[in-house]
């Protein structure tokens, strides 16, 4: 079946259909990982957006219940270059196909996702239509068009829980647990496992949970999440932070970093096409010493806008945009980048464990 995937400003895709069929109308961007589609896939941080590959073979591993990172497909649609359609994995239960179509997540294939992403490194991400249904490039242009842009919506609320729920510290990590607060702005599987895996009992809560509930539960330290969507019009969850700035540790990734930042006094910017991919090299500037990180955010904290207690604590080497905080004074940082990759390196990781010992040493 054909498949167009139409941008806004006019430039057409034509493909062929894999997955669902359909329509939809998102934010098309492009991911550089040669590796982890499932869990890319599943990442509530891609909530309203069509990703385009940039690696030319998807689909060869299959699809396993395993490496997901949210009970759901999150994504609005998937662009690749060539679908695997014989998977080949001792882990795989399905095909990638398949599994979009029973997800209902359109998908193209067969187009230049070179060419798209080059355009989109030009042009800058924009929306785009991709659908089986409609054939008129003319009309899909002018749905792009019409539809909502990424900067100004609030896509949390869409991605985070209905209410509160818990994980248990992982078996063997000792007693005496440390109680963590993970705000779910849309949080991957793999946050509250690194925690737990570190001896900690994780409470997630809705985005929306105000300040004064979350420290009745007297929590250690509390997580800010990833996320989708542009972080500005989050008043509520920025006041919430704000509130709690001071009263408890705080740890944020990814959009947490940039509720935080906002929280603090900064103020953030959509950048050209974002970075997503699990290869960008950052530094940190108190060491020198640079890591290899796993990104997905098109917005960034302005680290000249922060106040003077706050300094800059991470840079990216790509583009040198911010991509780590701490106050000077309180026991409050964050990063831009996933220290709890899936899919990615595992070189941030210790992020976590500096996480558990302010907690401890708040503790004493």
């Amino acid at each position: 079946m054909k498949a167009l995937l139409v941008l806004e400003d006019g430039r057409v895709f034509t493909g062929q259909a894999f997955g669902a069929e359909g329509e939809i109308a998102a934010e098309v961007v492009f991911n550089t990982g040669m590796s982890g589609y499932q869990e890319i896939l599943t990442d509530p941080s891609y909530c309203g957006q069509i990703i385009n590959m940039t690696y030319p073979l998807i689909g060869n591993t299959g699809v396993n219940p395993d490496d997901v990172e949210s009970a759901r497909v999150q994504v609005a649609g998937f662009a690749v270059r060539e679908l695997c359609r014989h998977p080949s994995n001792y882990r795989a239960r399905e095909s990638l196909e398949a599994w979009l179509r029973t997800q209902g997540i359109v998908g193209i294939e067969g187009i230049d996702t070179r060419a798209l992403t080059r355009h989109i490194r030009e042009a800058g991400s924009m929306n785009g239509v991709l659908s089986t249904r409609d054939a008129d490039p003319d009309s899909l242009r002018h749905k792009a068009a019409a539809a909502p842009h990424m900067a100004g919506l609030d896509l949390v609320r869409n991605v985070t829980c209905s209410q509160a729920w818990e994980v248990a510290p992982a078996p063997g990590t000792g007693p005496d647990p440390l109680r963590v607060t993970l705000i779910d702005c849309g949080a991957k599987y793999n946050i509250h496992r690194e925690l737990a895996a570190r001896g900690c009992r994780v409470r997630i809560v809705p985005a929306a949970t105000p300040a004064e509930e979350i420290l009745a539960d007297h929590p250690d330290g509390v997580h800010l999440s990833n996320g989708p969507g542009d972080p500005a019009p989050l008043a509520y969850l920025i006041e919430t932070v704000r509130r709690l700035i001071g009263r408890v540790p705080v740890f944020g990734i990814c959009l947490g970093h940039q509720i935080l930042g906002l929280a603090l006094g900064g103020k953030t910017v959509k950048l050209k096409f974002g970075h997503r991919g699990i290869n960008h090299p950052v530094q940190e500037l108190a060491t020198g010493r640079i890591g290899i990180t796993s990104q997905n955010h098109g917005f960034c904290v302005q680290g000249e806008t922060l106040p003077p207690e706050v300094e800059v604590t991470h840079i990216n080497l790509n583009d040198r945009t911010n991509e780590g905080l701490r106050h000077k004074s309180l026991p409050v940082f964050s990063v831009q980048y996933h220290p709890e990759a899936s899919p990615g390196p595992n070189d941030a990781k210790e992020l976590f464990d500096r996480f558990v010992k302010i907690m401890r040493e708040q503790r004493k």
